[in-house]
């Protein structure tokens, strides 16, 4: 059977990247004063940036069941026999709970993957999904792969301005002032289902650093045992500038000089709740090599 690998734009696969992989994505909506709009489409990092500089209302949304449905309808017009579909994580969104249902209409034929991640680790799901129907397996077995190695990443982030935080309810007014007036920096770690506190330090500096600690630990515990080919180690964050963010590339690549570390954008799904020059880190064993 041909089999597609479809999945949304909180993975940090966009158009143009989708096309060179040959998946499909599904763009997310992001809503700036009561407007939406669509990553990827209508809307750039830079210009979601801009609006946060200017303390507009901005909020993360999912696709509507009509969208969604549209989405799929497209790709099996294509002359796909199946679908896996790979959102974002059900433990962050309701929206793979709601593709699952939606699934249910197609006999089969979707087969929506609930593996709990998002960025660069959902991102590697989709390579390595892409990679297993390369391979020829059907869409039910290439779900039920990745869900049993679900937990195998974890991303590290921490914020520059608990605005963000504050505004979507992650954290109180009161422990945002508090933290800004001292400087704290909150180290969040996404270990599957939800985005928990990892630790709180004073700066950018030490937040920085208590990442790069977190992911020294993974490295040589979680996945003591697997070889640096198997690896993959990511940077990330919303920063304004290009210089900064390949400053943060290249701490990390010096303390892990035999795996090589590249960056991305978190997508603006995540953005939307961590604000600008956010920094962030993920560590994910390859499935497939």
């Amino acid at each position: 059977m041909k089999t597609a690998i479809a999945t949304d734009t909180n993975s940090g696969i966009l158009q143009q990247q989708a096309q060179k992989l040959g998946v499909y994505v599904l763009p997310m909506p992001v809503i700036i004063e009561g407007k939406e709009y669509f990553e990827g489409v209508d809307i750039t990092h830079g210009q979601l940036y801009q609006a946060m500089k200017e303390h507009r209302d901005i909020s993360s949304s999912q696709p509507s069941p009509g969208q969604l449905m549209e989405f799929w309808e497209s790709i099996f017009e294509e002359s796909w026999d199946e679908i896996v579909y790979i959102p974002m994580s059900s433990g962050l969104s309701n929206s793979c709970s709601n593709a699952i249902q939606l699934a249910k209409e197609y006999g089969g034929k979707i087969q929506v993957v609930d593996n709990h991640r998002i960025s660069v680790t959902q991102e590697a799901s989709v390579v390595s999904a892409l990679r297993l129907a390369q391979l020829g397996l059907q869409a039910a077995h290439i779900k039920d792969y990745l869900e049993k190695r679900a937990y195998d990443a974890s991303i590290y982030i921490t914020v520059d301005s608990m605005e963000y935080l504050k505004k979507g309810g992650r954290v109180t007014p009161a422990a945002a002032a508090f933290a800004s007036v001292l400087n704290v920096k909150p180290v969040l770690t996404i270990q599957g289902d939800k985005l928990d506190t990892f630790a709180k330090v004073r700066g950018m500096k030490q937040a920085k650093a208590k990442m790069i600690e977190a992911l020294k630990e993974d490295r040589f515990t979680r996945f003591g045992q697997v070889p640096d080919g198997e690896l993959r180690i990511e940077t990330a964050g919303t920063f304004e500038s290009r210089q900064e963010a390949e400053q943060w590339r290249r701490m990390v690549q010096a303390e892990f000089p035999t795996v090589q570390v590249s960056y991305v954008d978190l997508p603006c799904s995540i953005a939307c709740h961590v604000g600008i020059n956010a920094v962030g880190t993920g560590i994910v064993k390859k499935e497939i090599i």
